[in-house]
């Protein structure tokens, strides 16, 4: 999930990747007393390799936390622990997930993958992003694209 794009690069989220780390286990922790009722074995996600022990947490709603990336009208990237609060008191955004690390590109560089051919792109769905099975939401981003990536092969061939 692609936060911020800007003439100095760009940052964004590994949305379908789950760490061995629970949510409730990370809040702990971090001295968070958590007295909300979070669903069982809901995991952090490997949000990418920069900044693996930073935490992110991208959600919808308010924008107005003490650290917040303002990524659209209904989605911000918040980075600061007052929202990990307000998740262990059971105040959290409507939607949320949490991810250790990004995945970041300098200058330039996504541009030149994108030429490339080295993505797939499709408009961001906050359905795919919040609410499908972590196992459905590849398939699930292809089908936007009208793909099914179950007949897709890493193997090239001739005519």
């Amino acid at each position: 999930y692609l936060c911020e794009h800007s003439a100095k690069g760009a940052m964004g989220l590994i949305v379908n990747r789950a760490t061995d780390l629970e949510i409730r286990a990370l809040l702990e922790k971090i001295d968070l007393d958590v007295t909300a009722e979070l669903p069982p074995h809901l995991p952090v996600m490997m949000g990418g390799p920069v900044a693996s022990e930073r935490g992110f947490v991208l959600h919808t709603g308010r924008h107005d936390w003490n650290s917040s990336l303002v990524v659209n009208d209904e989605i911000a990237l918040t980075t600061s622990k007052d929202i990990l609060e307000a998740v262990a008191r059971g105040h959290a955004p409507d939607q949320w997930l949490i991810t250790l690390g990004y995945a970041g590109w300098s200058e330039g560089q996504l541009e030149q993958e994108l030429a490339l051919n080295a993505w797939l792109t499709v408009p961001a769905n906050n359905d795919i992003l919040f609410n499908m099975p972590l196992n459905e939401r590849f398939a699930s981003a292809y089908a936007l694209l009208g793909i099914d990536p179950s007949l897709l092969t890493g193997a090239a061939g001739h005519a």
